[in-house]
C-alpha cells in the first residue's frame, strides 16, 4: 500500500451478504469439509485465487461500554448509518454487541493458515471481560481443520481476544506445528507485566515457534493461472505492530482486517477513533488508506467484530 492518506468520504462502503456476489468467489461458497470421512459442514467462505477464507466464530457478546463511549466522535448521522449497514450490532439502548472472529485459509496442497485465536478458554487472559469460553477448537472441527495441519498463525495484534486460543492454560500450543507469525515491533512495545507476555510470547518463544517479522511479508503463494498469494501487511495505529493479512490473485482480494476497524461507524466515517486505539492519528490514517485502496481494486472485507463476517467495499457512483 502506497504511503498517501487520501480523505475517504462517508457512505463508500455496503454489507454484502452471504449470497451476494463479492470480489474472488462469485458467490459465498462452502468451504471444504476436510479430509475424506471428516465431520466438516458447509461454512461460507470467499476465494482469491486459489486460497479459500473460511470464517470462525469464536464467541458473540454485549461490549462493556456503550458505543458512544467506545467511539465519542461519532455522531447521531454516523450511528444511523452505521446501523443500515451492520445491524446485528445495536442492542438495546447504546449497548454495542460484537463478534470476536477468527479466519482460517486454505491454500494448494492443503496448506493453512489461521488469523487469529479468538477469546480462548475459561481462565484466558480475556475472561475478565470477553465471553469465554470461545468456542475456535468445535468451529476448527466442523470446518473439517485438525489443529496439527496449521501451518502459520498469524497474530494481527496482542490483545487479549485475538491470542486466546494459541496455547493453553499450560502454554502448550494449541497448534503444534505451526510457526505463529507476529510484528517484531508489536512484541518490543509490550509494557512489563502485559497478559501477552506470559500467556502467549513466552511459551511460543520457548518452544520455537514465534516468528517474529519485519513489515510486510509473504506467506505463500499458489502457482499456476488459478495461483494468488497470501502476504501480511503493517497496519499500526490500534496497537504499534497490528498487522493485516491480504489474500489476493489480479485485481481481486480479500482483506482479513483485524482491529483496524471495530464497528461499522468507523466504516461510514474512517476518522471516528476507537477508545482503545494506542495511536489514533496512526489508526485513523491507516483505516484511510485501507479502505481507500479497497476502492481501487475488487475487495472483500474479512473483519473481526462485526456481526458478518464478510464487507464488501464498492466504489462511489462517479
Amino acid at each position: 500500500m502506497n504511503e498517501s492518506f487520501p480523505a475517504v468520504r462517508r457512505r463508500t462502503f455496503l454489507l454484502a451478504g452471504a449470497a451476494l456476489t463479492v470480489a474472488g468467489s462469485g458467490v459465498a461458497e462452502p468451504a471444504s469439509a476436510g479430509p475424506a470421512g471428516g465431520k466438516g459442514r458447509p461454512v461460507a467462505s470467499r476465494s482469491a485465487g486459489a486460497f479459500k477464507v473460511i470464517p470462525l466464530l469464536d464467541a458473540a457478546g454485549p461490549f462493556f461500554l456503550d458505543r458512544q463511549a467506545a467511539f465519542p466522535e461519532a455522531t447521531p448521522h454516523d450511528w444511523d448509518l452505521a446501523r443500515g449497514i451492520d445491524p446485528g450490532a445495536f442492542g438495546p439502548g447504546e449497548t454495542w454487541q460484537l463478534d470476536f472472529r477468527c479466519y482460517a485459509i486454505r491454500g494448494p496442497r492443503g496448506r493453512l493458515t489461521l488469523v487469529d485465536t479468538g477469546v480462548g478458554p475459561d481462565g484466558s487472559p480475556a475472561g475478565g471481560w470477553a465471553p469465554t469460553p470461545g468456542r475456535l477448537p468445535s468451529e476448527l472441527g466442523h470446518a473439517g481443520i485438525d489443529p496439527a495441519d496449521v501451518d502459520a498463525v498469524v497474530l494481527t495484534h496482542l490483545h487479549e481476544d485475538h491470542f486466546g486460543w494459541s496455547v493453553g492454560l499450560d502454554g502448550t500450543p494449541m497448534f503444534p506445528n505451526a510457526r505463529y507469525v507476529v510484528q517484531r515491533s508489536e512484541v518490543a512495545a509490550l509494557p512489563d507485566g502485559d497478559a501477552a507476555l506470559a500467556y502467549v510470547v513466552e511459551p511460543l518463544r520457548a518452544t520455537g515457534q514465534l516468528d517474529e517479522v519485519d513489515g510486510g511479508v509473504r506467506l505463500a503463494t499458489a502457482p499456476g493461472r488459478s495461483g494468488g498469494s497470501i502476504r501480511v501487511i503493517p497496519t499500526p495505529g490500534h496497537t504499534p505492530g497490528h498487522q493485516s493479512v491480504v489474500v489476493e490473485h489480479g485485481r481481486e482480494q480479500v482483506i482479513v482486517t483485524g482491529d483496524v476497524l471495530v464497528h461499522a461507524v468507523q466504516l461510514v466515517d474512517p476518522g471516528v477513533a476507537y477508545r482503545y486505539e494506542a495511536d489514533p492519528d496512526a489508526a485513523r490514517r491507516t483505516r484511510q488508506r485501507l479502505l481507500t485502496e479497497a476502492r481501487v481494486r475488487r475487495t472483500v472485507l474479512a473483519t473481526a467484530h462485526l456481526r458478518q463476517p464478510w464487507t464488501e467495499v464498492v466504489p462511489e457512483p462517479r
